[in-house]
């Protein structure tokens, strides 16, 4: 494994001053024809090291090689000056953006679903980046959705129970789980992952209606049960009420007929038409 060092090079400005000198002293010897073999030398040696200046941007790192050999990374901003024979490779360190296409998998539960993520990501090792990989930014790309793959397969896309992780139900717990996985995978490609999220999630087409339909009846259950619990809790109160203020007294087929009126009335899914009744109590 490659790990990323500090390469060779100077300040830029102070070496174009250097070969600057060069030529002046260089062209005043000829002029004076005095020692016309040093003015050459110095020329020559001015020229060679043309080729060696190279600009470093803000998030940039330069790779330097040497006949195959890594000899270093430069992350100093400004005009840099280095030996002509490395070879630079430019790298960029800034925050990247990353977002997959909606692949189909299957949850833990069997089921078809569409997934994708958005994955936010930047080279920290540039020799890694470099020389463990082939191509860095694809290699990110094609692990990111295998992670995403493999993560999704691990979950169910709804809550099975209270306690249980779903893909829905806790966003930032697999968002979590997510990062962490893709960490793992690039890691070796000198990349470090700084967020990643769900940005798509549903149902795949086939069974999206059907999943609906559940989804409905999930919550028509559970409203059901809340009316009914409400209303029972109402019916109770009403008799006691009645019984407590001695408004009238009800036997137990009169107060099995005013529960059963009652709880139509509370549970009923539309406003029910009451029939006046202008004969006798009974």
């Amino acid at each position: 494994m490659v790990n990323e060092k500090q390469g060779f090079s100077i300040n830029g400005y102070w070496m174009f001053i250097v070969i600057v000198a060069l030529y002046l002293n260089a062209f005043w010897l000829l002029a004076q024809t005095f020692m016309p073999g040093l003015a050459v030398t110095l020329l020559v040696v001015a020229s060679v090291c043309l080729p060696g200046f190279f600009m470093v941007q803000p998030n940039q790192g330069k790779v330097l090689t040497l006949f195959g050999s890594y000899v270093g990374t430069e992350k100093r901003n400004g005009l840099r000056w280095t030996i002509p024979l490395f070879i630079r490779r430019t790298v960029s360190l800034r925050i990247r953006n990353f977002e997959s296409g909606k692949i189909k998998v299957n949850d833990n539960q069997g089921n078809p679903i569409e997934i994708a993520t958005i994955v936010v990501w930047a080279v920290t090792d540039t020799a890694e980046a470099v020389f463990e990989v082939d191509d860095f930014e694809s290699y990110v790309s094609i692990q990111s959705e295998s992670a995403l793959r493999n993560m999704a397969s691990c979950y169910a896309y709804d809550p099975q129970d209270d306690d249980g992780i779903s893909l829905r139900s806790h966003p930032q717990t697999i968002s979590d789980a997510l990062k962490d996985e893709i960490q793992e995978r690039l890691g070796k490609a000198g990349v470090t992952v700084n967020e990643a999220r769900i940005s798509h999630l549903a149902y795949a087409p086939e069974i999206a209606h059907a999943m609906l339909q559940r989804q409905q009846a999930t919550a028509i259950i559970a409203a059901r049960t809340k009316i009914v619990e409400g209303a029972v809790g109402m019916v109770e109160m009403a008799l006691d009420k009645l019984k407590e203020k001695g408004v009238v007294e009800l036997d137990e087929e009169r107060k099995a007929s005013m529960v059963s009126n009652l709880l139509v009335v509370l549970c009923g899914d539309k406003a029910t038409q009451p029939i006046v009744n202008t004969g006798s109590l009974y």
